[in-house]
């Protein structure tokens, strides 16, 4: 049997759920692969192109800073699940002008992304927004800065069905990141200076996160059952409605990249770090499967 790291950068539905299934299927031992899920949330860089990583975000930003020669072998959607939740007061994301926002530094991929949607909305993040600048978590500090009122909105993952909390509390889902800026995001990708993109072990990681993308598609029932896990707070039906309106109709069911969005997305996130658009999309994401001989 081959075996291989597989490290997440970050927590909640979007970066973990395909894995999960894969691991909880059984899906890695079918395919002959023992694989090491590892939390690579707070790991550098050296440490991280060392392992296969879950987080094309990241490793997009890490190409096009840094050089790191990463290439995605399969992507999990191109709509990323992050969202602004706001409390009473602001309808829409240019109400935020002025108010205080809690939110993923610049020069993360979430960040980033929350960046590329404000500019959209009209908004230049470092003058027009307070921003509370904090590390990817569990949103709850947010939440109680929510409640407290010492924040006005948040920029939020999928550790929680945001809009399930916003009702509960009567707060706004100002903008789900997925209708505003679309990227080849979440799956699996390699260094080739440590890991060949053909690698059996690689391929084998790659053939099992596409038999859990299509259990996503064809068995709502396991799939919200394992999303669930993930939205402990929300109940069966809030889970499946989660379910149906931001994984279900996005998620890919065979782990290939869009080039076209990838394309424009490397152009998006380059100008907002300010850098060359040095890689194409071709190059990016290579999503394709090798097939076990």
């Amino acid at each position: 049997m081959h075996t291989i790291d597989l490290a997440y950068v970050g927590r909640g539905l979007h970066e973990e759920l395909a894995a999960y299934i894969a691991d909880q299927e059984d899906y890695y031992a079918d395919e002959g692969v023992h694989v090491a899920l590892r939390d690579g949330c707070t790991w550098d860089e050296e440490r991280l192109r060392r392992c296969a990583t879950i987080g094309l975000g990241r490793a997009l930003l890490s190409r096009l800073t840094d050089g790191t020669p990463w290439v995605a072998l399969s992507v999990n959607t191109h709509r990323p699940l992050f969202w602004f939740l706001a409390r009473p007061g602001p309808t829409s994301l240019a109400d935020l002008a002025g108010r205080r926002l809690a939110v993923h530094a610049p020069r993360t991929a979430p960040g980033c992304f929350a960046r590329i949607v404000l500019r959209g909305a009209g908004l230049d993040p470092d003058r027009d927004l307070d921003a509370v600048v904090r590390a990817p978590g569990d949103y709850g500090l947010d939440l109680r800065g929510l409640l407290d009122g010492s924040i006005d909105a948040a920029f939020v993952g999928s550790t929680m069905a945001p809009e399930a909390v916003a009702a509960e509390h009567g707060w706004q889902l100002l903008a789900w990141v997925g209708d505003h800026f679309r990227i080849p995001t979440v799956g699996v990708a390699v260094d080739p200076t440590h890991i060949a993109p053909d690698d059996p072990a690689v391929q084998a990681v790659v053939r099992a996160h596409r038999r859990a993308l299509q259990v996503i598609h064809d068995d709502p029932g396991t799939a919200v059952r394992y999303i669930r896990t993930f939205l402990g707070g929300q109940t069966a039906a809030e889970a499946r409605a989660h379910y149906e309106t931001f994984v279900a109709p996005y998620f890919t069911d065979d782990g290939r990249a869009d080039l076209g969005v990838g394309e424009s997305a490397i152009t998006a996130v380059a100008a907002e770090l300010g850098v060359p658009a040095s890689v194409t999309a071709a190059e990016m994401y290579r999503t394709a499967t090798v097939e076990p001989g």
